[in-house]
């Protein structure tokens, strides 16, 4: 053992290694600066970043739904373009300096004992363009400031379980999902026995929930900026748009001319249905508004309450949005990393991680500290396909639904 210590020892005494180290240490001046500069200016965002979001005012609105809704999701996708906001980070002063961040929003779908909740949590200054957003699509519904849920459900080892993830896209941004257009959720005129709703077996699953259960599931959502590196460049940036151009073209050049160039259709491209339906998608996409996303999902309950089986519908609970062709959804990071009984010696890493993911949902952290998460990109008319206010189609015993909508006495009444 003592002879191959001294030859690795060795190895730090010949001259090409002595020459190199004493070129790095002369050079020291040069990117030791750098390196300061670059790690303090890392630790000098997340400080006025947590300081900022410590210092702004949140509220959770609950959205109670009327007893019916005749609108397609269509309608969902015009609240959301309301959402898009970058006013803090419109120079690099408001970034670097000050703090600011876009304003971003968390959509939540939530089961609580199998009651269905849709809350959507945001910037106490922004409430009155949230509602009013909400308001103008969905005159009926009832907008309530409620109190935050998650506050209430702690894990604690001997008395609750818990198990959660992240959801991320198959496929890069460019391939959409399987959307409410896809499922002909967009025809106003077709009967509500005739529609399918992909949102149903979700709302399905929420209020399969029972006493001692709860499932969370929260849609972090902020507008896109050009912050992608563009190939080929050192600081050019690029979009999710750009991205998916450049996809389309690289689709269209894979295809070969089915025809040679002496026939009287010679070198004309022949794409094949799959082929075309791919690029006729993938363009419909980025005609719409883009967001950054996070989807994060949590099961909870009392330990006699907890279901294991219900762990693996929780998985796939997002499969209906798959698309073999396009894109879809698979589950990363949290409980789902551990697969084996040896990565976690008596589920002490487990527990720790279940205890940061309640407080990762708790804070609605995605896009900045304490839990940056990298993100992915969908359109309005995903996200409106994900999280929108059911008709008629759904009829989960969960969704609980309003007589009417309590109004404001007109102001013209004579006093």
């Amino acid at each position: 053992m003592s002879e191959l210590i001294t030859e690795f020892l060795a190895l730090f005494q010949t001259p090409a290694f002595l020459f190199s180290f004493q070129i790095f240490k002369w050079a020291s001046p040069v990117w030791l600066p750098i390196v300061l500069f670059v790690a303090l200016g890392r630790l000098w965002m997340r400080y006025i970043q947590m300081r900022t979001i410590e210092n702004t005012e949140h509220v959770l609105l609950e959205i109670r739904l009327p007893a019916e809704i005749k609108k397609t999701p269509l309608a969902m996708e015009a609240v959301l373009a309301s959402f898009q906001m970058q006013h803090g980070e419109t120079t690099w002063i408001k970034r670097r300096i000050l703090g600011t961040m876009r304003p971003w929003f968390s959509l939540e779908l939530v089961s609580i004992e199998g009651k269905v909740h849709f809350f959507i949590w945001t910037r106490k200054n922004l409430k009155n363009v949230v509602e009013a957003a909400i308001y103008s699509q969905y005159p009926d519904v009832e907008i309530v400031e409620s109190e935050d849920y998650s506050l209430y459900a702690n894990f604690e080892k001997g008395k609750t379980s818990a198990w959660g993830c992240d959801f991320k896209l198959t496929k890069q941004d460019a391939y959409p999902i399987k959307t409410y257009i896809d499922y002909g959720l967009d025809k106003e005129t077709t009967k509500e026995e005739q529609k399918v709703d992909p949102l149903s077996g979700l709302l399905e699953f929420l209020s399969s929930m029972g006493p001692g259960e709860q499932l969370w599931y929260q849609i972090l959502i902020r507008q896109t900026r050009k912050e992608r590196k563009k190939p080929g460049t050192f600081f050019g940036k690029r979009d999710w748009r750009e991205e998916a151009e450049e996809l389309v073209k690289k689709l269209q050049d894979e295809v070969k001319p089915s025809m040679e160039a002496g026939d009287a259709f010679g070198g004309l491209v022949q794409l094949t249905p799959g082929q075309a339906e791919t690029i006729k998608s993938i363009e419909r996409s980025i005609t719409k508004l883009g967001f950054d996303c996070g989807i994060r999902g949590i099961y909870i309950a009392k330990n006699d309450a907890f279901v294991g089986p219900k762990i693996p519908a929780f998985i796939y609970s997002l499969r209906q949005f798959n698309s073999n062709t396009l894109n879809g959804f698979s589950i990363t990071r949290w409980l789902a990393k551990f697969d084996y009984p040896w990565q976690d010696y008596k589920d002490i890493r487990q527990d720790r991680t279940r205890r940061r993911l309640l407080d990762a949902y708790r804070r609605r952290s995605w896009f900045y500290p304490p839990y940056k998460t990298p993100s992915y990109v969908l359109n309005t008319e995903e996200l409106a396909t994900i999280f929108h206010f059911p008709g008629g189609t759904a009829q989960a015993p969960g969704v609980t639904r309003i007589a009417s909508r309590r109004a404001e006495a007109p102001r013209n009444i004579p006093q």
